[in-house]
């Protein structure tokens, strides 16, 4: 385990609940870092390369600060040890890009840590949509309102750039858009820092081309009292509170779906408006969704399954999100690359 910030503890409880995976070392300069490890009985070492060296794990969780992920996994993939790398998978594209060819080369999986795509709500979505059930896709939308208090951004890295909610949350949405709907082709947004005033910004809406030609907007603020976010409607983490609300909804010319709470909407006959329209819910299991990724690598690092997310994954999320800051700062469309 690598990093024992917010992000690392997260999976080092993760770890205590996984049957096939369970925590050998941590590597963390900070002084949090030492006490963890006597916590948690392993030993603590002040960098990455310094557990390499000791030659305990089997693979890596890199949960560092962000400027630190593209040398962390670098230095697992050079260890030939699988990595699971927190998002964004690096600071930008083209070092992502460079960290993707060099694990495809080593023969090492990367993975990267969009864990919402674990969630079994996400699953259940993403099984609707592929069978078919909404028939031909049209439209998107996507709402990601929530507000942070004061004390969330005395970390300095928070108000500087790449600090803001498009790069530090929305790209988890991103990432989920895409694996429902597929890759986003072209982007049009704006960005705004009015409500703080900070370097970064706090509300942006964008607009999304997908290239089997749906069309999807998305409404991100990250100051604004609101229930329309992944964390408050999917249940996934404790730290917030649950609302009964949705966050997605995704159209075909069959039905539509609400996303997280899984209502299919769709006429009695036929599709048409003047016919009555009537909603189903469908059920699904809810699950931790970090502590299935964690049981997922373990089976990637036995060579029992691919990786739900992998590097290409984060580095396509990463792209998207890199076009909606370009556009964003030139007021242009902006196409993604493939």
């Amino acid at each position: 385990m690598a990093g024992a910030g917010l992000a690392g503890k997260q999976h080092m409880a993760a770890l205590e609940q996984a049957g096939s995976a369970h925590l050998v070392a941590i590597a963390d300069p900070a002084l949090a870092g030492r006490d963890q490890a006597n916590d948690a009985g392993v030993p603590r070492f002040p960098g990455v390369e310094e557990m390499l060296q000791a030659g305990l794990a089997e693979g890596v969780i890199l949960a560092t600060p962000n400027h630190l992920h593209e040398s962390g996994a670098l230095a697992c993939i050079e260890a030939k040890l699988p990595v699971l790398v927190e998002k964004p998978l690096c600071d930008s594209s083209e070092a992502a890009s460079s960290l993707v060819a060099k694990a495809e080369a080593a023969g090492v999986p990367l993975l990267v840590g969009h864990h919402r795509r674990h969630n079994p709500i996400a699953q259940e979505a993403k099984r609707i949509i592929d069978n078919g059930a909404l028939g031909t896709l049209t439209a998107l939308h996507a709402q990601a309102w929530l507000m942070k208090p004061d004390s969330y951004f005395q970390s300095e890295w928070r108000v500087g750039s790449g600090g803001g909610p498009i790069l530090v949350n929305l790209i988890h949405d991103i990432d989920l858009l895409q694996y429902f709907c597929g890759p986003v082709a072209s982007v049009l947004a704006m960005e705004s820092n009015a409500r703080r005033g900070r370097a970064v910004e706090d509300t942006a809406a964008i607009v999304l081309r997908f290239e089997n030609a749906v069309l999807g907007t998305v409404n991100l603020s990250d100051a604004t009292a609101a229930p329309w976010s992944w964390e408050l409607t999917a249940h996934e983490n404790p730290a917030y509170d649950r609302t009964d609300q949705n966050c997605y909804w995704i159209a075909g010319d069959r039905a539509s779906l609400s996303i997280p709470g899984l209502e299919l909407w769709r006429h009695e006959e036929e599709a048409n408006w003047w016919q009555p329209i009537r909603r189903s819910r469908i059920p699904v299991a809810r699950d931790n969704p970090l502590l299935r990724q964690v049981e997922q690598f373990a089976n990637v690092i036995r060579g029992r399954e691919a990786p739900l997310v992998s590097g290409t994954s984060g580095l396509s999320a990463l792209r998207v999100v890199e076009a909606i800051k370009q556009s964003a700062a030139t007021g242009v469309s902006v196409s993604v690359p493939r």
